[in-house]
């Protein structure tokens, strides 16, 4: 299901998840920072929420690719 999300922006910053599946217990999917049209995979619920964290303290290594 898409979504027009171009109306709803954060005042810090924008995360679009996208969740795949749910394996393990958790989240598999993608992130994406709309500000910075930067996206990322990520393995677990854990790991997605490092990579917004350290986004919004501006550490852009997170967003960069492997």
């Amino acid at each position: 299901m898409e979504e027009n999300t171009n109306a709803r922006t954060g005042s810090i910053g924008t995360f679009i998840v996208r969740v795949r599946c749910c394996q393990n217990a958790t989240w598999q999917g993608e992130v994406i920072w709309a500000e910075k049209e930067k996206r990322q995979h990520f393995r677990s619920a854990l790991e997605l929420l490092k990579m917004v964290d350290g986004a919004l303290d501006e550490d852009l290594r997170v967003f960069e690719p492997n």
